[in-house]
């Protein structure tokens, strides 16, 4: 039976991935308090908020799924850089571009933060453009096998 291997790289940018998660449990936390009106913000800041929080979630687990084809690619050097770091740097980025551009006690609008969104975006494009890249250029290769596992299915590595 084959099974999936993950590169050591991709194991541990995969655990972070998942930590992050807890943080975006945070956000839909405080997005309850606003609509509860315990939090007072602008309609501005309500969009934004959601944006932030929508973005984060959907870009973590596309950057999970983007590890797991990454190392399907078996791509390396700069290019496996940028197949395994470009959504997951866009999900920051692009989160916090949401969030610190509209700070401020009844913003009405982004302040120079929204850079951060623009950022996030290019290295989104850089990131999934090199994955594509990646997945059509690959050869057909048979999948790599991983030793027999053990009677109990855990494997030791």
């Amino acid at each position: 039976m084959n099974t999936l291997q993950l590169t050591r790289h991709s194991r541990i940018l995969a655990a972070v991935l998942l930590v992050a998660i807890l943080p975006i449990e945070f956000g839909g936390y405080y997005l309850t308090e606003v609509v509860r009106g315990e939090e007072q913000v602008t309609e501005f800041q309500l969009a934004f908020a959601r944006a932030g929080h929508a973005h984060a979630g959907v870009l973590v687990i596309l950057g999970l799924v983007g590890l797991v084809l990454a190392d399907a690619t078996r791509l390396s050097g700069l290019l496996g850089y940028l197949a395994r770091h470009g959504v997951p740097v866009a999900a920051l980025l692009m989160t916090a571009g949401f969030f610190l551009s509209s700070t401020g006690q009844g913003a009405t609008g982004p302040n120079g933060m929204i850079v951060l969104v623009w950022l996030g975006a290019a290295s989104l494009a850089v990131g999934v453009l090199t994955l594509a890249y990646g997945l059509l250029a690959a050869p057909n290769r048979p999948p790599v096998t991983a030793p027999e596992a053990t009677q109990t299915g855990v494997d030791a590595g």
